[in-house]
């Protein structure tokens, strides 16, 4: 019997570690692909690992996607902020307080999620035209946030439910008002939560592309995912500069969601004891 479970975890050890390398297989090959000569990536067989290796493609990548590269970084900590701002109190009052229509509300931050981008493109486009906004940063830290802001809401305010409200009332009996508690009392115990929420809007505003495209013409205000998509077409033959580019532009959001998983796991479980 002893023989039989070894077996069997061994199995599935095996298995797990086949589909692992089959998900990680694209991230290694676009690392492999950046660091050799484009001429050896069109050889046969194909090089499988960098033997003599480039970093040509990392300079032409740096020296034509440096300004996507910080405007994205100033969209996505944009979206992050505003994120935040209006889906820390939203989330709070609709977790906290018996609001009329909450649940209709409720259905109607789920629903958001399923109308498809090129529509809400097309009518954010009309808004901001109008607004005069159209082409700036703004315009697409207002964009992704249509995204980030409903699921936000959604994720802390499942998460604040399950904060007893005991603290709150404690609180209220030393005399704090609704929004000292709110800033001393739940966002302390809802920081993986709020940590969660925030990486999700992080990554909904790096890895845009339909907005970006659609409410901006002007190549100063260009993110790095439309500066990928242009760099491709110009650089058809030059396979290891476009490589190189789109692992310069994985870092960033790599680097955040290892140094956040362990508060993405327990704030995306936190909101699933109660309700």
């Amino acid at each position: 019997m002893a023989v039989h479970m070894r077996v069997r975890r061994a199995f599935r050890t095996v298995i797990a570690i086949m589909i692992v390398g089959v998900l990680l297989f694209p991230l290694y090959w676009m690392v492999n692909a950046s660091l050799q000569p484009s001429s050896a990536l069109l050889e046969t067989p194909p090089r499988w690992f960098p033997v003599g290796g480039t970093l040509d493609g990392y300079r032409q990548a740096l020296q034509s996607q440096g300004r996507p590269l910080i405007n994205s970084m100033v969209i996505a900590a944009g979206t992050v902020l505003l994120t935040l701002v209006l889906s820390v109190p939203a989330a709070y009052a609709l977790s906290r307080f018996r609001l009329p229509g909450a649940g209709a509300l409720l259905f109607a931050l789920l629903l958001v999620q399923m109308i498809p981008g090129i529509v809400m493109a097309n009518s954010l486009y009309a808004v901001m035209n109008q607004a005069g906004i159209l082409g700036t940063h703004a315009a697409l830290i207002l964009a992704d946030s249509t995204l980030a802001v409903p699921f936000a809401v959604l994720i802390l305010r499942a998460f604040m439910v399950t904060v007893p409200a005991e603290l709150g009332e404690a609180a209220m009996v030393d005399g704090a008002g609704q929004a000292r508690i709110l800033w001393s009392v739940i966002l302390p115990v809802s920081r993986n939560a709020v940590i969660t929420a925030g990486l999700f809007g992080f990554l909904f505003a790096w890895a845009d592309f339909l907005f970006a495209v659609t409410l901006n013409s002007d190549d100063r205000i260009m993110p790095v995912t439309v500066g990928i998509y242009r760099f491709i077409g110009a650089h058809t033959a030059n396979w290891n500069g476009v490589m190189a580019t789109g692992v310069i532009a994985s870092i960033p959001a790599a680097i955040l969601i290892i140094a956040a998983q362990r508060y993405v796991a327990a704030g995306v479980t936190g909101g699933a004891l109660k309700d």
